[in-house]
């Protein structure tokens, strides 16, 4: 009986640490193809903060976000 429960609790841990990777690399893959914030966005960003930026700053943020992704 002991034995049996013991089973239970270990495969519902095995489960929930395989199903937490799974989640991850899923998750990941998402942000990947679908950045939540692109180019137009950080211009416009930008436009509010009131510096007109150029493309070379643009391509600076787009690098220093994708690190953290």
């Amino acid at each position: 009986m002991l034995h049996d429960i013991l089973m239970i609790l270990i495969g519902l841990v095995i489960g929930a640490i395989i199903g937490f990777f799974i989640a991850r690399v899923v998750t990941k893959r998402y942000m990947k193809k679908n950045p939540p914030i692109n180019e137009e966005m950080i211009k416009a960003l930008m436009m509010q903060m009131g510096r007109k930026p150029n493309q070379k700053q643009i391509n600076q943020m787009m690098k220093s976000m994708q690190k953290y992704m």
